[in-house]
């Protein structure tokens, strides 16, 4: 137990402990995390250590500080996307643990594929299983056919990836600000606005990713425009829409 240390009194202790071995911190999704001195700290104050990042944007190492930058060195691991045949492999794997041999139609299976990987989302394919079965067994068909799956698909659009609560705060903010318009904004408004609104600091650069991760989640709707008076640009408006994706 420790009492009355500010962060980095505490992190000295941490460190006195982890400098007797090898260290290694794995980051998941550290596109979250709202500030990064933590980094700083570890590439500071821990000696042997490997430091592993996970995140979904490329240029999130531009965007962190030159100083932790300079030590961070990263080398890069990028993992894309399934393709088709992956995804499919995929999906069939979940159906032999979930279904009776022979029950799923060939159609039925790629559609479901396809929707996934319109997606980039596996889980949106383990939700079209799902309710194409009960659909299936509502229906009292003895297979799963592409009807099914349009059924499935049909209830998809009301869904969210995730819940707003998994979104980082700022993030959570940002979408406050939009759930506040009455009509839809300018992306540039937006920004403006959650500027003015939070006080904060961020670059448009940043507020433009996270405006992705919004639409990425369901959370938002975005209409592009091209040419004609307003130009190229994109308008936002909340998606009121929407449940969680991972409520079923």
């Amino acid at each position: 137990f420790t009492h009355n240390k500010n962060t980095s009194e505490l992190f000295d202790v941490i460190a006195a402990r982890l400098n007797k071995y090898n260290a290694v911190f794995v980051f998941d999704e550290i596109d979250k995390a709202e500030d990064y001195d933590f980094l700083y700290l570890i590439l500071q104050k821990i000696h042997n250590k490997s430091v592993v990042i996970l995140t979904n944007f490329k240029d999130f190492v531009g965007d962190i500080d030159m100083r932790i930058r300079s030590r961070l060195v990263p080398e890069m691991l990028e993992f894309k996307p399934y393709d088709e045949v992956e995804t499919k492999g995929i999906i069939e794997q979940r159906i032999g643990y979930a279904f009776v041999d022979g029950v799923w139609e060939a159609d039925a299976i790629t559609k479901v594929v396809e929707r996934a990987h319109e997606a980039h989302d596996l889980r949106v394919g383990l939700y079209l299983l799902h309710e194409a079965g009960l659909s299936a067994e509502e229906m009292s068909s003895k297979t799963i056919t592409a009807e099914h799956v349009m059924m499935a698909i049909a209830k998809l659009n009301e869904f969210q990836i995730k819940d707003s609560t998994e979104l980082a705060d700022e993030t959570q903010k940002i979408l406050a600000v939009i759930k506040k318009q009455k009509t839809e904004r300018k992306i540039g408004d937006l920004y403006q606005a959650f500027i003015d609104e939070s006080g904060s600091k961020i670059s448009y650069k940043t507020f433009t990713r996270k405006i992705a991760k919004l639409q990425e989640g369901n959370f938002i709707k975005v209409r592009k425009t091209e040419g004609g008076i307003e130009g190229n640009t994109k308008f936002i408006s909340y998606n009121s829409q929407t449940k969680t994706l991972d409520e079923f």
